[in-house]
């Protein structure tokens, strides 16, 4: 999806079970500045990388949760199984001249929200480090702001570690697993119409199926009223059904970011959470 954790810097962590719950404020705010390395597209020899200010927030609701894997909030709960819903977003990325996609349409920024079934599958209580199934199904539109259109759905199965005592304060996660999209999904980013079509770039029309494997590490520490966290994520595209599209150059890509933030004010009301 992100493509890319970006501007809440990051994706939520919600694993936990009420037996590890603490009292907490509802909701943390803060400011900080971030840096992220992202290629265009997966699979594109071009990237950009982004300095900005960022927000740090936090809310522990019920029904929404803001965290470290995004925005996303229970469904159902059970003791090993948990349904919930989360949502992510992925940058635009210009069309640039003398790149592979030359004279094509620029990308928009990508929206994806849906459902995702958590299986517990083994947690080491005195480590506090915690494997777990994901299954998150989402939709995905792409959009500028001024006009949006569908882009297909993406399934993309994972096994999660999460580690919340790696010393010194760290906490950390480990997600890696297959990711599978429908033809629009791919179509979005691979296919080439036969109107853009040029002697370098025969026309293509991308499938269904097996979109490539990826690996995300991330790393969060809070220390007193300061934040910071980065992550690293690898994508290989070995075998996903449009590697053959002219507009795959890679099939090997990285993704990088790291983000500080003063955390300044927070909630009076508490809450029992994760």
């Amino acid at each position: 999806m992100m493509r890319a954790r970006w501007c809440v810097v990051a994706l939520g962590l919600v694993t936990a079970l009420p037996a590890l719950a603490q009292d907490k404020p509802l909701w943390e705010f803060g400011l900080g500045a971030g840096s992220l390395r992202v290629p265009d597209y997966r699979g594109s020899a071009d990237g950009t990388t982004y300095v900005a200010p960022i927000p740090y927030l936090i809310y522990r609701g019920r029904l929404l949760q803001v965290d470290r894997e995004g925005v996303h909030g229970d469904i159902f709960r059970g003791e090993r199984v948990k349904l919930d819903w989360s949502a992510a977003a992925g940058i635009p990325a210009k069309s640039r001249t003398g790149g592979a996609r030359a004279g094509m349409p620029d990308l928009d920024a990508t929206l994806e929200i849906g459902p995702s079934l958590e299986i517990r599958l083994h947690r080491d209580e005195l480590k506090q480090r915690e494997w777990s199934l994901r299954l998150p199904l989402r939709a995905v539109a792409a959009t500028d702001l001024r006009h949006s259109q569908g882009a297909g759905w993406v399934f993309a199965p994972n096994l999660h570690l999460d580690a919340k005592r790696l010393g010194a304060g760290w906490e950390g996660s480990l997600a890696f697993g297959p990711m599978y999209a429908t033809e629009a999904y791919h179509d979005y980013y691979y296919e080439v119409a036969p109107g853009f079509a040029t002697a370098t770039r025969p026309a293509y029309d991308a499938k269904r199926g097996y979109s490539g494997s990826r690996a995300t590490l991330t790393l969060t520490r809070r220390l007193d009223g300061y934040w910071g966290g980065g992550f690293a994520r690898y994508d290989t595209l070995s075998g996903a059904s449009f590697a053959d599209s002219p507009l795959v150059q890679k099939k090997e890509s990285f993704m990088v970011g790291v983000g500080v933030a003063w955390v300044f004010a927070q909630s009076g009301t508490r809450v029992n959470a994760p």
